[in-house]
């Protein structure tokens, strides 16, 4: 965003305590909350005691802000639990609690999610790290607008040594939760990695924890929290590093079939618990299930483009279908008849085309992603 874009955008003043959001609004970023507010982070560990130190130091060194750092240890098998106690007979502000059986992710979450105190919250896996100055850029969001219920930003993904991150907030975009929700059926996609995300308490306190899904209880809780309060992003700065290993559980059990299938979870679970009686609830129904609808399609077409593949796998593909809609159905017969071949010479150029489609789309996307947290 230019510095003239800039000039032209409304103060906080012109929408402080206007309640919720009916259009979305990009304006300046707010002035830092007058006192210190309380932010509770939960880190969740399971077997990351080379990182923990990591993530919990990027807590307690945010400014401007007060933060208590509550650690759940989910009965890790190598040193985690020692070092959290460690970690807690140093700083007074750091708090440890453990199970005796592994619960997984999910339990762990709201376990510590049940003792958090704050006004604000974020969850913080053990093996990211929160950037400088991330919390109270987010609370200035939160303090400045009491409708907004979930502030975000950009996060850098990384491997090895952390990339510097950019520290200047240079404007807030502000969506009412509902339209912000209507994008993310529309679009049937996440666009919050998670340790980016700072949660006005009180919203969470409403709408509940984290549901049990394996690999998109935090999508579908951003999605909860939407569809009960607004929703903020922050621009020109990076919020949380995200680090990417072998052994995160994304990397060692999502595949495209497990990724659609639990993006489908999500959205079901979402409108089958509260959210089932808010406004226009039917058609954000149908707009995600046509979404993933055409996601699942265009999975199977890649992989049938790519070369043999087994009619076993594509029918993973067609089995969360719901349309029932006659160029549906001809898209997959049509597929049905590629199974267990190779590509046509006839059908050779399609496919070339429709992978470098393919590429352009998702370069494009990714592009606006990085630019305005929306793919």
């Amino acid at each position: 965003m230019s510095l003239t874009e800039l000039s032209k955008l409304p103060t906080e003043s012109q929408f402080h305590g206007i309640g919720e959001l009916t259009s979305v609004r990009t304006v300046r970023p707010p002035q830092s909350a007058a006192s210190p507010p309380l932010v509770s982070v939960v880190i969740p560990c399971y077997n990351y005691a080379d990182y923990l130190p990591g993530a919990v130091t990027s807590a307690l060194r945010q400014s401007g802000v007060r933060t208590e750092v509550i650690i759940v240890d989910d009965c890790s098998t190598d040193s985690s639990l020692t070092v959290a106690r460690e970690l807690a007979a140093r700083d007074s502000n750091v708090h440890v609690f453990h199970h005796e059986v592994n619960r997984g992710p999910v339990e762990t979450f709201n376990d510590g999610l049940a003792v958090a105190t704050g006004e604000f919250l974020v969850r913080l896996d053990a093996d990211d790290l929160l950037t400088p100055g991330s919390l109270s850029r987010a609370v200035a969001v939160l303090a400045t607008y009491d409708s907004v219920g979930l502030v975000y930003g950009h996060p850098l993904h990384f491997s090895g040594v952390l990339p510097p991150a950019r520290t200047k907030m240079r404007a807030v975009t502000l969506w009412p939760g509902t339209e912000w929700l209507a994008r993310r059926c529309r679009d049937g996609l996440n666009v919050i990695t998670s340790p980016e995300v700072v949660m006005r308490a009180s919203v969470v306190d409403e709408v509940g924890g984290q549901q049990p899904l394996a690999h998109t209880h935090d999508m579908e809780m951003w999605m909860r929290i939407a569809a009960f309060s607004d929703v903020a992003y922050v621009h020109g700065c990076d919020q949380a590093w995200h680090r990417e290993h072998e052994e995160s559980l994304s990397a060692r059990k999502v595949d495209s079939l497990v990724d659609l299938a639990e993006r489908r979870l999500a959205f079901d679970t979402l409108f089958t618990g509260i959210a089932r009686d808010i406004p226009r609830v039917a058609d954000l129904q149908v707009a995600a299930d046509r979404s993933l609808d055409r996601a699942s399609i265009a999975a199977a077409r890649n992989e049938a483009d790519r070369g043999e593949v087994p009619a076993e796998r594509l029918e993973l593909y067609f089995a969360n279908i719901r349309s029932t809609s006659a160029k549906t159905r001809a898209e997959v017969e049509s597929l049905r008849r590629r199974a267990g071949r190779a590509p046509r010479p006839g059908e050779l150029p399609g496919a070339g085309w429709r992978r470098l489609a393919h590429k352009i789309h998702y370069e494009r996307s990714f592009h606006k992603w990085h630019r305005r947290g929306e793919f």
